[in-house]
């Protein structure tokens, strides 16, 4: 995705607990059905609790749209944890972002892949891919629910992958390439589309995937 300041870029098209984790996700996935088309209206996630630090943060919602098969306090409740991990946008120091359920600069969207098209529109999104449309940070349901090849037994770390690298555009990240074969993909990689020799990794503070 470009710069806020940018014009928008599609993303084509998330390290835990693996081995539960990718038991849980792995049954998720396989109970999950996604509708392709939903009616455009979203659930949308309470406040999150506020601290003192909370002062200079970016804020988001966290929305789902009605009639998708998942809890909107779980997806933000992933988000939330994804934004707020010491391996995130956080580890530098120059990124604090917040949840709110009201007047925020992003809107973190769960969305059918029929809205998703909607609202990323002029990118091309396929109704497969997720994106950064000014303050929308859109991500596609089918993907949130199915993943994308490299992370075929770790859905979690695709969706904490996913948001990282949706909400790095609207920090101002553009795309980058792999560095290098069997190196830790940069979050700015477009993992959906491939790994171009990397090792799949959610987190924008790089780690050991050995």
């Amino acid at each position: 995705m470009a710069p806020p300041a940018g014009p928008p870029v599609p993303s084509a098209p998330p390290v835990p607990d693996r081995s539960r984790e990718a038991q849980d996700g792995q049954r998720a996935k396989a109970a999950v059905v996604v509708p392709e088309a939903g009616p455009g209206t979203f659930r949308v996630a309470s406040n999150a609790p506020r601290t003192a630090r909370d002062v200079q943060s970016t804020t988001y919602t966290v929305e789902v749209e009605d009639g998708l098969p998942f809890a909107v306090d779980e997806v933000a409740k992933m988000v939330d944890e994804t934004l707020s991990d010491s391996r995130g946008w956080s580890a530098s120091g120059l990124h604090r972002l917040r949840r709110v359920s009201t007047d925020a600069g992003l809107r973190v969207v769960l969305a059918s892949p029929a809205t998703a098209d909607r609202l990323c529109f002029p990118l091309e999104t396929r109704g497969r891919l997720s994106c950064r449309n000014g303050h929308l940070v859109v991500l596609n349901a089918w993907r949130w629910a199915n993943g994308t090849e490299g992370y075929e037994r770790r859905l979690s770390d695709y969706r904490r992958y996913v948001v990282n690298h949706e909400v790095g555009h609207a920090l101002g990240y553009p795309h980058v390439a792999c560095p290098g074969s069997s190196l830790p993909a940069p979050v700015m990689l477009q993992q959906t589309i491939g790994l171009d020799g990397c090792l799949p990794n959610p987190w924008p503070a790089a780690v050991d995937l050995r």
